[in-house]
């Protein structure tokens, strides 16, 4: 196996990666060295070919008759990733979900520190939440620190945009959006949608054909 990215991996692929990543982290703590794409594709429920093929996008190949090797998969894995890394990212919006992330220890695990909030309830400003701080949004200018390149926003969505033209404008990279409206940014700002709402929506359609 080696570690080199010399394809653009397709998004499908890359959500994939992942679920792959969980598994055969399992498969470590419980003292295997080697898993098929057969085992593989059955713990995610996907066919065997996709697992191969989303796992040749990162130069990772099993062995005929043996299959991968676990330890060398994780490394790959988390390195492409970019678990190995270290993010730094505020928050902005401090409601329930906003503070139920800045609480959530497990975000390290993947390579993500959130480091401050903002707000512009005076009754969340100028407080901690798990030792994180947060701040009026009015003072992000200031509190902006260099190392800071992504945000993650969980605002209401008649402000979204235009927190995020403030979050742009202080040089932030990327943005993970948990808001259902879909935000207008620069080509050099990369955006990760992550709506609740609608899984919810696709999982009641679901629902709905297979039981109504």
């Amino acid at each position: 196996m080696a570690n080199k990215k010399t394809h653009r991996v397709p998004e499908p692929a890359l959500r994939r990666l992942p679920w792959y990543l969980a598994y055969v982290k399992l498969l470590s703590a419980q003292g295997e060295q080697v898993v098929s794409s057969t085992n593989i594709a059955k713990s995610i429920g996907v066919d065997s070919a996709l697992v191969a093929k989303d796992l040749s996008f990162v130069n990772i190949s099993g062995k005929t008759r043996v299959g991968y090797d676990v330890e060398e998969m994780v490394n790959v894995l988390e390195q492409f990733l970019g678990f190995t890394g270290h993010h730094k990212a505020y928050i902005f919006g401090v409601g329930n979900l906003g503070a139920a992330l800045l609480q959530d220890k497990g975000l390290a695990q993947y390579g993500l520190e959130v480091v401050a909030g903002f707000d512009i309830n005076p009754e969340l400003t100028n407080t901690t939440i798990h030792g994180v701080p947060v701040y009026h949004l009015d003072d992000l200018t200031d509190k902006k620190q260099p190392e800071v390149n992504i945000g993650i926003l969980t605002v209401p969505v008649d402000v979204a945009q235009t927190v995020t033209n403030t979050i742009v404008g202080t040089g932030i990279e990327a943005i993970w959006n948990f808001t259902p409206f879909r935000i207008i940014v620069p080509d050099t700002v990369v955006v990760q949608n992550t709506s609740m709402y609608s899984h919810l929506a696709v999982m009641y359609n679901r629902m709905r054909e297979l039981f109504d």
